[in-house]
């Protein structure tokens, strides 16, 4: 991890190095895009429209959803400030490689960006576009009840979760709304329930650990329910995430498609679990990690994108 120490007044490569700590771009690039490109495809196909997204609508969605991404880090880094400085120094916030004052500024960039290009699309998405914001808000209050939601820990799970549905309606609404249409088509509910179960595999894969590996005050789910239970939450929302995306494809005429290479990817999944509860290690919870990522990024891609493409190629 990069530890290079900037003058205060060396602002922007503070911030790259911020980024490549907490928001890595270049990694989360490819699994927004394949987010926010299948739900735009996802939503045209619903509208019987056999033609790719145009550039500018692509551009858009991507980057709103690359921001709001950004903005749940920056979250989280308001949020968990105190805990940081206590139990994690070593975090950039409590080394002091940026405050919390400049990502406040960052934030409101990115809002400020994010407007700009709904506006640039269609004013239409504006008011969407705050519902989003609204959300993001209560989040980083953590819904007025802190300490409730900590330890309830599922609650506080789902509840961060239906952001994911959120930013679903709205790049989604880069096609149905500015297209004229005042809600989107029938059938997006299953896309939406499969990006929060999608959020969940994601959210649960990237906090499981090995018993030596767990640090002091470090929520992780494997500390929270012991590595069994926690593995079979992971699995159990990829399998939920799996049989919403059965239903999705089924909306867009693609459903053995969808179903084989699903199954084709649980293989491997059930796999490194069996493995990681046998053995627990460094390596296997990065595998692990690594696969969810790995299945939500062909997870949209095959839901999304590929009919589309096949039914422009094959109308």
């Amino acid at each position: 991890m990069n530890r290079a120490v900037f003058p205060r007044n060396h602002l922007l490569p503070r911030l790259w190095v911020y980024q490549s700590e907490r928001f890595p771009l270049f990694a989360h690039s490819a699994l927004i895009a394949a987010f926010s490109l299948s739900a735009v495809c996802f939503s045209l196909y619903l509208r019987g429209q056999a033609y790719l997204p145009s550039l500018k609508t692509s551009l858009v969605s991507f980057l709103c959803a690359l921001l709001f991404f950004l903005q749940l880090r920056l979250a989280d880094e308001f949020k968990d400030f105190a805990d940081d400085s206590r139990f994690r120094p070593y975090r950039a916030v409590p080394r002091g490689l940026v405050t919390l004052r400049e990502l406040g500024w960052l934030w409101a960039i990115s809002c400020l960006m994010q407007g700009l290009l709904a506006g640039w699309l269609s004013p239409a998405l504006l008011p969407l576009l705050l519902g989003v914001w609204g959300y993001v808000g209560l989040m980083r209050l953590e819904f007025f009840a802190p300490h409730w939601l900590k330890s309830h820990p599922i609650v506080y799970l789902c509840s961060h979760m239906l952001i994911l549905p959120l930013m679903v309606v709205f790049i989604t609404a880069c096609d149905w709304r500015v297209a004229g249409q005042a809600y989107p088509a029938s059938g997006l509910e299953w896309f939406l329930l499969a990006s929060f179960f999608n959020g969940v595999v994601v959210e649960i894969g990237r906090k499981i650990r090995p018993p030596h590996s767990e640090e002091v005050g470090v929520e992780t789910y494997t500390a929270l329910w012991g590595q069994k239970r926690a593995v079979l939450a992971w699995l159990g929302a990829a399998g939920s995430a799996a049989l919403c995306g059965i239903f999705a494809a089924q909306q867009v005429r693609a459903g053995v498609l969808v179903i084989g290479i699903l199954l084709a990817q649980l293989i491997p999944m059930l796999a490194i679990a069996r493995h990681f509860v046998r053995k627990p290690s460094p390596t296997s919870a990065k595998v692990l990690e690594m696969l969810s990522g790995i299945w939500t990024i062909v997870f949209y891609l095959n839901l999304g994108l590929l009919p589309l493409i096949r039914q422009v190629l094959y109308p």
